[in-house]
């Protein structure tokens, strides 16, 4: 099944726009799935009992069909890299709504920063703005301190290393740094989700 079907799939009709929560859960999902590189749980960095939760709950309809993408021998949780644990932290330290869907978007987030693409992309998300409302949605304080837009994954980084007193701006104000197209400048491209889809077509 290519991504864009499975997309499909666990949306059974809805769409974005109506179930947007229901979207930023099917949308890594569906990536992640098409990839193909890593079981579902590793690339999504949640725990084979947490992923199954997360089918059963949002996806019952379509659970069975990708519980054959699981690890079976679990550690889909397990740290990928160094930084991952502090920034699953950081989201969850920052969650603005009680429930495991946060907490799950917080393992999905930090998991898929490690990707090369820009992280919406990586997120199998829409656009720039899905991300954002995302952020806005479940990591309210986090979203409102990053109130100049800087791109997520520069800014997930700054926070991390001012909570271990590191000071990492080449300048104490931003308009004047010589980064800061860098860290401010425009997150252009294709959805890869959409990417695949059209790929699927040819």
């Amino acid at each position: 099944m290519q991504a864009g079907e499975l997309y499909r799939l666990l949306m059974a009709g809805g769409d974005r726009d109506g179930d947007f929560d229901r979207h930023v859960l099917a949308c890594p999902l569906a990536l992640a799935y098409a990839e193909s590189d890593s079981p579902l749980d590793q690339a999504l960095g949640l725990s084979a009992t947490d992923l199954t939760t997360l089918l059963l709950t949002h996806f019952s309809h379509a659970a069975a069909f990708i519980a054959g993408r699981l690890d079976v021998h679990g550690g889909g949780d397990s740290p990928a890299s160094l930084e991952e644990p502090d920034l699953r932290q950081l989201l969850i330290d920052n969650r603005s709504r009680p429930g495991p869907d946060s907490i799950w978007l917080a393992h999905m987030v930090a998991r898929r920063s490690l990707r090369a693409n820009h992280l919406w992309q990586d997120l199998g998300l829409v656009d720039r703005a899905d991300l954002s409302r995302l952020m806005r949605d479940h990591f309210a304080p986090l979203a409102a301190a990053n109130a100049r837009d800087m791109k997520w994954k520069k800014f997930f980084y700054r926070e991390l290393c001012q909570q271990e007193g590191m000071n990492i701006c080449k300048s104490p104000v931003c308009d004047a740094c010589t980064d800061f197209s860098l860290c401010f400048g425009a997150e252009d491209g294709h959805s890869l989700l959409a990417q695949m889809a059209r790929q699927a077509d040819l």
